[in-house]
């Protein structure tokens, strides 16, 4: 789930070198970490791409795969947002790893959360509160 965070963050890394390549999580891998793929791995590729501080995007289908895409793109740094602070520590062994702090007020968490809860607010409910709204409106003119 794409947000301003994101974008944020490849900013960032952009400006901390001259290349940036950017791994997007296949269908498949998703799966695997117990994801719901939404949009289709050709269409997150193709969304990412097009953002004007990328260079090139890979196709990340494995955990394992990060030492070979390092190796295959001469990777100096490797960058991720600081909810993964410490998990490719691995990775030191091949080239630098940084951990960015998150922009604050955002994550792909809180989105969830609050389309999960505008999903269990039922019709009824709905209609209630424009209900309410429409009166309010009506009193004020």
């Amino acid at each position: 789930m794409f947000h301003i965070g994101h974008l944020n963050l490849l900013k960032r890394i952009k400006d901390m070198g001259s290349r940036l390549i950017v791994g997007v999580s296949t269908d498949e891998f998703n799966q695997l970490k117990g994801k719901k793929t939404l949009i289709p791995y050709e269409q997150r590729a193709a969304i990412v791409e097009a953002i004007k501080y990328v260079d090139l995007v890979i196709p990340e289908s494995s955990w394992e795969q990060k030492i070979e895409d390092i190796k295959a793109h001469e990777i100096d740094l490797f960058v991720i947002g600081d909810d993964w602070s410490g998990k490719f520590d691995f990775l030191e062994e091949y080239c630098e790893v940084e951990y960015l702090s998150r922009t604050d007020g955002v994550s792909t968490t809180m989105l969830k959360q609050s389309l999960s809860a505008i999903n269990k607010i039922s019709k009824k409910d709905i209609i209630s509160a424009l209900d309410i709204l429409d009166q309010l409106r009506k009193d004020l003119e």
